[in-house]
């Protein structure tokens, strides 16, 4: 029977539309009659002469990106940038069908990435990159295959270590940076700010003392509130973009700051050291993720740590807790009445 109830009252759908050699579905449902309709509807998509009579697609993939580009891809946000994406995946493929476009193919496209030092995010973001492709050719028409990257697991990452400056080396940093290089680290400790978002700054965005972030990571409009000094010195008149400066000149101004920063971290570091402080002193998890714009409350969660009270409790409630029942003795710590 391909439904069955679960344990914890829903129905369970499992099976295989195509066939015993065809794609396996597994889903879930609050209601049996609401697994049933499903379970018709995949049926009677599968088991159409659309599916069932369409030839492999033997299309090469540059075909396919060529044609993405034109239909969609040239209408993103980093358009240039996704293009050049997936050309790179094109290459390193060696242009495949995209009927030969599987598991395995992709497999060994991981390996050979990752014999080239490519590290496991970079390869993660690209393969994103080609799925939101086959996803979006797929919902005007252009595609009807299964997506192939949404059956493969993601590499697992390394987590970058998060650096942030201590308050001596702010003051260090802030004494080191003049002019439109000052005003842009100053608008980076005192809002969390990215550095493309703090880039793209103009005086407009800024309206009495709330600096509108519009260019930013995920597309959302961010407001963040700043001091009167703060302002004063971000805000120097006019109009038009405020900072003329160059990361790669930045950089080298924050490595001398803190010597021992993170390769692959700089003007990163001053977004991380403005959260860090924040919860550091008291700062609400809430309030911080909407200043740096989080989606997801998992994102802000990492610097929970930092906070005065996190996890006090491991002190208050461990098995030690009681001072009346030890004593120091030697460097150490006894039992009352022990040897």
């Amino acid at each position: 029977m391909s439904i069955k109830k679960l344990e914890d009252g829903r129905y369970e759908l499992d099976f295989r539309p195509r066939g015993r050699n065809g794609k396996r579905i597994r889903k879930k449902f609050d209601r049996k009659a609401d697994a049933y309709a499903y379970e018709r509807g995949m049926i009677a998509k599968y088991q159409t002469n659309e599916f069932i009579d369409r030839p492999a697609d033997k299309r090469r993939l540059s075909e396919f990106i060529e044609l993405w580009w034109m239909l969609v891809g040239r209408n993103l946000r980093y358009a240039e940038r996704r293009l050049s994406t997936l050309n790179c995946i094109c290459r390193d493929m060696m242009d495949p069908m995209i009927y030969q476009i599987d598991s395995r193919e992709l497999a060994n496209y991981r390996a050979y990435r990752m014999s080239e030092g490519v590290k496991a995010s970079t390869i993660n973001h690209d393969l994103f990159a080609l799925s939101g492709a086959f996803k979006a050719m797929a919902e005007i028409g252009e595609f009807f295959g299964d997506n192939p990257i949404a059956a493969l697991e993601p590499l697992k990452e390394v987590k970058p270590e998060m650096s942030y400056l201590t308050t001596d080396e702010v003051e260090r940093l802030l004494a080191l940076v003049t002019g439109d290089y000052h005003r842009i680290a100053v608008l980076c400790l005192a809002t969390g700010a990215r550095w493309g978002e703090a880039y793209q700054l103009k005086a407009e965005h800024i309206i009495g003392n709330r600096v509108v972030f519009n260019q930013t990571k995920n597309g959302d409009r961010r407001i963040v509130p700043v001091s009167d000094d703060v302002l004063s010195i971000i805000k120097n008149g006019g109009h038009g973009h405020l900072f003329r400066v160059s990361y790669s000149r930045f950089r080298k101004m924050m490595k001398e700051a803190k010597p021992n920063l993170p390769d692959g971290q700089a003007a990163h570091a001053l977004r991380h050291t403005f959260a860090t402080h924040f919860m550091m002193r008291g700062g609400n998890i809430i309030a911080l993720q909407k200043i740096l714009g989080h989606r997801d409350i998992s994102q802000t969660m990492i610097y929970a740590h930092f906070s005065p009270d996190y996890l006090i409790d491991a002190v208050s409630y461990n098995p030690l807790t009681s001072a009346s029942t030890l004593r120091p003795q030697g460097g150490g710590f006894l039992k009352d009445g022990g040897d």
